[in-house]
């Protein structure tokens, strides 16, 4: 595998590298430059910081991890306007400088920048707006994938993607895409783009990892017959792949109110998602490979997968995430997985990384 064997970002054309560094956990301020002790749970996330279960990356560290990254060999940059508001998209633009033609660089838009709900969402009068900030904060005259970060229950799809293929025709992106975004929304932009003779949608950033397996249902098997690039986050799922949950290892209390639903322990799904965890455990050990190395290994091996994005706090968390990019699993090795995690299998509703309204809210299941 290694960083050296790029891939093809769907039916692009165009080269990136298996693994993408994910910027969620960068800010300008001091943050904490010691970082953690573990690697991050990388990706996307549609909150307003850059993580819920850790301290961000003040920006010299940031821009060392950033630097480092690219020196590897990873070509590919996520981040996104609400990252750390604006914040991550800054120190991305500082480090990028001399260095942004050899980069395809991503960034979102959907998120709540200001106290004034208007500037959120994915409609054309906030589109507008905020690729303008984008392109200012990231210092650059155009964005190779400008993903729209969650679905927007409020404007009409084709608002959306007509807006986002104006932004290509006036050479501000290149190409755009989706993040969680359901099958049914996946196949009906394919749909409204063609039949409205306009661009259609080129990506996908989904969760996936050994413990969350649903797309492998319905959205890749989308993903390759429209010829969608497949960004892939948190393949250590949200932390539970980091090596410190095990049976007799549970999340703390914080955590569980950080994020309800992944780390609340009192459910009979997420005891198996743990009994599972610590399975996958004791098979990293029996391979004599880091959990670590055997998620992302695992996460880079669906071929439907363009890259995976990781989520480093500190070089150190980079160098054991560049390290996972060599490994390669055996038909074996992915048979074993299998028999702990089901294909398709989703030990939890929140881990697929968006809760469609209806399912969220009581009164909208009785329309």
């Amino acid at each position: 595998m290694g960083l050296s064997e790029l891939r093809i970002f769907g039916r692009s054309g165009t080269p990136i590298s298996p693994l993408t560094l994910g910027t969620m956990n960068f800010t300008e301020g001091f943050g904490s430059e010691a970082g953690g002790v573990g690697p991050s749970t990388g990706g996307a996330a549609s909150g307003v910081g850059p993580s819920a279960t850790g301290a961000p990356t003040g920006a010299q560290e940031s821009i060392r991890i950033i630097n480092a990254a690219l020196d590897a060999g990873i070509t590919a940059v996520d981040t996104a306007d609400v990252y750390s508001q604006g914040q991550s998209e800054q120190v991305v633009g500082r480090a990028l400088r001399g260095r942004r033609d050899d980069v395809f660089l991503a960034t979102k838009f959907h998120g709540q920048m200001s106290a004034n709900p208007a500037h959120s969402g994915n409609s054309r009068r906030w589109i507008t707006q905020a690729v303008e900030g984008s392109l200012r904060r990231l210092q650059t005259d155009r964005i190779d994938l400008y993903q729209a970060h969650r679905p927007d229950y409020n404007t009409d799809v084709l608002e959306t993607i007509t807006t986002l293929n104006d932004l290509i025709r006036q050479g501000k992106i290149l190409y755009y895409g989706t993040s969680v975004f359901t099958p049914a929304q996946l196949v009906e932009a394919q749909w409204l783009a063609n039949t409205n003779h306009l661009i259609p949608p080129l990506g996908n950033q989904v969760p996936y990892s050994m413990l969350v397996r649903g797309i492998e249902r319905d959205v890749l098997p989308i993903a390759a017959q429209y010829g969608l690039g497949v960004l892939a986050y948190g393949p250590l799922a949200g932390g539970w792949l980091s090596g410190s949950f095990t049976l007799d290892s549970r999340p703390a209390a914080a955590r569980a109110h950080s994020l309800p639903g992944r780390y609340d322990m009192s459910g009979p799904a997420s005891e198996r998602k743990l009994h599972a965890t610590d399975a996958l455990t004791r098979l990293a050990d029996k391979l004599e490979v880091s959990l670590v190395d055997l998620s992302v290994a695992f996460a880079l091996t669906h071929p439907a997968i363009s890259s995976v994005i990781i989520g480093p706090r500190t070089e150190e968390h980079l160098a054991s995430y560049l390290a996972a990019a060599d490994v390669r699993l055996s038909e074996e090795v992915l048979d074993a997985i299998d028999e702990v995690v089901a294909p398709g299998t989703n030990f939890v509703e929140r881990d697929a990384g968006a809760i469609v309204p209806s399912l969220e809210f009581a009164e909208l299941r009785r329309l």
